[in-house]
């Protein structure tokens, strides 16, 4: 017997990337579920001329991934699937994944998740594209987490509680997190699943989203402090103990060349890194500046979910497109 299959789709003014994600599914034999997180574009209309069952979310309450996911899982509850393909609306599915991604899971019944490879369609339009393109290389095999695009079985999505709504960001981290914690296995097939198109073309852009970066540390690392505990480390210390020190180094010299030191040779490994993961020397080079760099917006999420908790805040999306 096959797997029922459902896709979720989640998207805001995505417009033609929305349009690309939805032909990808068609004619895959999936009902299709759009949840629009507050558009201001064509892209309701666009899911409802692919056929696609709309979800248009209410603005009172703050828009994040995760509400929408589970907006998109509530929309089939009369008719559930045994599974759901999750993808964000600046993807396109992989031809041949949702028959791998069902079968994997028809075959092992104690995997609640597989994910597989995602790509950027653009890499080599702007530097900020093409790190979004190596992040995304990950081993194939047993995994903790894993992005957004994922296949999810309804069962064990519902005996989980599904997202945290509350999760602005690494919301997917968090929601594997609870996976692992119920017993459930997670496994990235060595399969293309989705290109992604980050469309990211100036530093501001990069900014925000390691902003972002940084609350999903803060705020899952709240919820789960075992998680994200050694990019919370790094982020203290490269974004904030070691620029202390260097305003420090001012009055007592010693400091200041130890510090410019300590950031070097960090910026050293990280470049070594990167050419052990066979990215070229000139490539490696230019990465790790940005590598290096991101602790300091890192460090601004961080302390901008602390703030929002001491202060009784909602947790509203930080939008980088």
């Amino acid at each position: 017997m096959t797997l029922s299959i459902a896709a979720v789709i989640i998207g805001r003014n995505e417009g033609a990337r929305l349009e690309r994600c939805l032909a990808s599914l068609s004619g895959q034999g999936v009902r299709l579920i759009y949840v629009d997180s507050g558009s201001t574009d064509s892209s309701v209309a666009a899911a409802r001329a692919a056929g696609a069952e709309v979800v248009e979310l209410d603005t009172v309450t703050p828009f994040t991934a995760a509400r929408a996911r589970s907006a998109g899982m509530a929309a089939l509850a009369g008719d559930m699937p045994d599974a759901v393909q999750f993808v964000d609306g600046d993807c396109a599915v992989v031809p041949g994944w949702i028959t791998a991604g069902a079968e994997a899971l028809q075959g092992d019944p104690e995997l609640g998740l597989v994910t597989g490879w995602r790509s950027e369609l653009y890499p080599e339009r702007s530097v900020y594209n093409a790190l979004c393109d190596h992040e995304w290389h990950r081993p194939a095999g047993e995994i903790t987490a894993c992005g957004g695009d994922m296949m999810v079985r309804a069962t064990a999505f519902e005996g989980v509680g599904g997202f945290d709504p509350r999760v602005i960001a690494a919301e997917d981290d968090e929601f594997c997190t609870r996976l692992r914690k119920a017993g459930w296995r997670l496994v990235r097939l060595p399969l293309a699943m989705t290109r992604h198109d980050a469309d990211m073309m100036r530093f501001g852009q990069w900014w925000q989203r390691a902003v972002r970066s940084g609350h999903g540390f803060a705020q899952v690392g709240d919820l789960h402090p075992e998680y994200f505990m050694r990019e919370r480390r790094r982020v203290r210390l490269y974004g904030a103990v070691l620029p202390v020190l260097a305003l420090l180094g001012l009055i007592f010299w010693p400091l200041l060349p130890m510090v410019l030191a300590v950031y070097a040779l960090s910026y050293l490994r990280t470049a070594q890194g990167l050419r052990r993961e066979g990215m070229a020397p000139r490539r490696a080079l230019h990465h790790a500046v940005f590598l290096t760099l991101s602790k300091f917006p890192n460090l601004i999420g961080m302390l901008t979910y602390h703030l929002r908790k001491r202060r009784g805040r909602a947790m509203r999306i930080i939008e980088y497109k």
